[in-house]
């Protein structure tokens, strides 16, 4: 039996890949686990949302729960890489306080920032071909996403495959510069957690 002094602490790594929806994350996030030498989480936000009950929400509830959700999955991702375990994580920064937020609670220099871009006429192709978004979602998200304009590695899934972009993720890891990209971020722009969530998302 292990005992929990027997397991060494350490920081796990956090993988965090950024692009409007259909841009392509979770295809990256599949090709590149089993790429990597040491296991590794996927945790897409969307499946954050798919874990809440399908309980009715009051129209005028809808932005708490909502900003609630991502507020516990930015904490759920700290804390399993606190815990010493790698995570690659997709999400759609489509709001400021949600990179804030991140900023405050994840380990920055532990943190690779990828920015997953896409042209508009493929996220729209592929919002017709999956039919589980609304037409033009991708295109209302895209100048806020990456707005920040800092990251640490960029890739186009438009212009290259899913697979291709996940071994340019994995040769650049072992070669991680500093400061990182969330080091940057978080000297420009400070975030005090809120003792209180804001009641819209």
């Amino acid at each position: 039996m292990i005992h929990l002094t027997d397991v060494p602490p350490r920081q796990g790594l956090v993988v965090f890949l950024n692009g409007t929806s259909s841009s392509g994350k979770s295809s990256i996030a599949a090709e590149l686990l089993p790429m990597l030498d040491e296991p590794y989480f996927h945790l897409p936000v969307d499946a954050f949302h798919a874990m809440r009950s399908r309980v009715p929400v009051p129209p005028d509830a809808l932005g708490t729960v909502l900003h609630r959700t991502w507020q516990g999955f930015h904490r759920a991702v700290a804390g399993m890489a606190a815990a010493g375990n790698n995570v690659v994580v997709d999400h759609v920064l489509s709001a400021e306080w949600r990179l804030r937020d991140c900023l405050a609670v994840l380990s920055a220099p532990d943190v690779v920032f990828v920015g997953v871009h896409c042209d508009p006429a493929e996220l729209e192709r592929r919002e017709r071909e999956r039919g589980d978004r609304p037409a033009g979602l991708a295109a209302t998200q895209t100048a806020q996403v990456h707005a920040h304009g800092v990251y640490d590695l960029e890739c186009d899934t438009g212009r290259s495959t899913a697979r291709a972009c996940a071994l340019r993720i994995k040769e650049f890891l072992p070669h991680r510069p500093r400061p990182t990209a969330f080091e940057r971020l978080r000297e420009r722009l400070p975030y005090r957690l809120p003792e209180h969530p804001p009641e819209q998302g």
